[in-house]
Order: C-alpha cells, then sequence, then structure tokens
C-alpha cells in the first residue's frame, strides 16, 4: 500500500489488551482461526452478502500486514483474552475504497456472530480510538459502515461519532453498489 495514502502517524500501533480483548497485529499464521469467522455469511453480510472463502481469507490477512508495514497502522486481529479463541478484527485503517477523503484513517470491525450483542466492538473501538488520539498523534477519524447495517451504525453513534451524510458508493468486481454512512470524530471530541 502507498503510504501517501493514510495520514501521518506520531508513532506506529502498538499491541494493545481490553479488559476483554486482546488486539494484536495480523500474522500469517492468523489464517486457519480468522477463516473460522470469515466463513460464516453474517460476518460479511455488508457489503459482500456471502461469507469469505479461505482465500480471501489469506488475501484479508496479507493486506492487513502489508498495511501495517506500509502505513505504521491496520486494524488488529481480536481475541478473547480469557479464551484466547480469535474472534474478528477491530481496529483503524485506511480507507482506499474512498479516496475522496484520504490521507484519513476509518476505525472498523467484523466479529463472529456468536459474540455479537457483548459490547466487543465498542469496546475494541474505544481502544482504537484512544490510540488513535493518543499515540497516533490524529486530529479526526471516521467510521464508514454500512447505511443499512443498523448494528454497525449504532456502534459509531455509540461511539460519540458524528454522522456527516451518506455517501453512494458504487459497484466493484467484488460487490455491488452501496450507501454508506460517513461519521466523523476529532481528537477535541474524544477527549
Amino acid at each position: 500500500m502507498d503510504p501517501a495514502l493514510g495520514p501521518t502517524l506520531a508513532a506506529p500501533l502498538a499491541d494493545i489488551d481490553t479488559d476483554r480483548l486482546r488486539l494484536r497485529r495480523f500474522r500469517t499464521d492468523d489464517v486457519d482461526a480468522l477463516s473460522v469467522v470469515f466463513a460464516k455469511r453474517a460476518v460479511w453480510e455488508f457489503p459482500f452478502g456471502r461469507a469469505f472463502t479461505r482465500d480471501e481469507t489469506a488475501a484479508f490477512v496479507a493486506a492487513r500486514i502489508d498495511e501495517y508495514e506500509s502505513c505504521g497502522v491496520s486494524c488488529w486481529l481480536a481475541s478473547e483474552r480469557a479464551t484466547g479463541r480469535v474472534v474478528g478484527y477491530v481496529g483503524v485503517s485506511v480507507p482506499t475504497f474512498y479516496p475522496e477523503i484520504l490521507p484519513a484513517l476509518e476505525v472498523g470491525w467484523r466479529f463472529d456472530p456468536d459474540v455479537w450483542g457483548r459490547g466487543y466492538a465498542t469496546e475494541g473501538a474505544r481502544a482504537a480510538l484512544d490510540q488513535s488520539f493518543g499515540p497516533l498523534g490524529l486530529d479526526r477519524v471516521c467510521s464508514l459502515p454500512q447505511s443499512d447495517n443498523t448494528a454497525s451504525v449504532r456502534v459509531a453513534e455509540r461511539l460519540g461519532m458524528t454522522r456527516t451524510k451518506t455517501v453512494a458508493m458504487p459497484a466493484t468486481d467484488r460487490r455491488g453498489a452501496v450507501d454508506v454512512a460517513e461519521f466523523w470524530i476529532t481528537a477535541a471530541e474524544w477527549t
């Protein structure tokens, strides 16, 4: 990934633990555990309407590793501290699918439906925003959930983010056209 697409960081994103989650950089040996999560259609219902194959999961992991090496930031693999089980991902990444707002970072998440409703998305996203406005030294961060993904829209609202507009994203070779809710939060609003 072109490092110029992301904002200038004061430091690279570190691995951290929250009360219930271990959040760390992706490694190539994460594919098998993450494939179990990504094989569930609900995880990728928005925007793809289907599950990921193992090869797609491997490509996702490789892209996260490349993003971190290029930009100093990418989403974390999320696992439960109590069990060690991989439950998804959360964190900040460069929203290359929306070039009009670059350089920027987006806070985002995807979790195993088996753990939905436990507050993991909010907990992990709060940790990502703490890091973004702390060690990373950012001024603002966006979140770009699909408009009809009401659960993710509610997480962005719980984080105190402000919805600024709805953006029509054209179809790609992997998904149809979608409407995205554009949310932002500044460092001053977060603290």
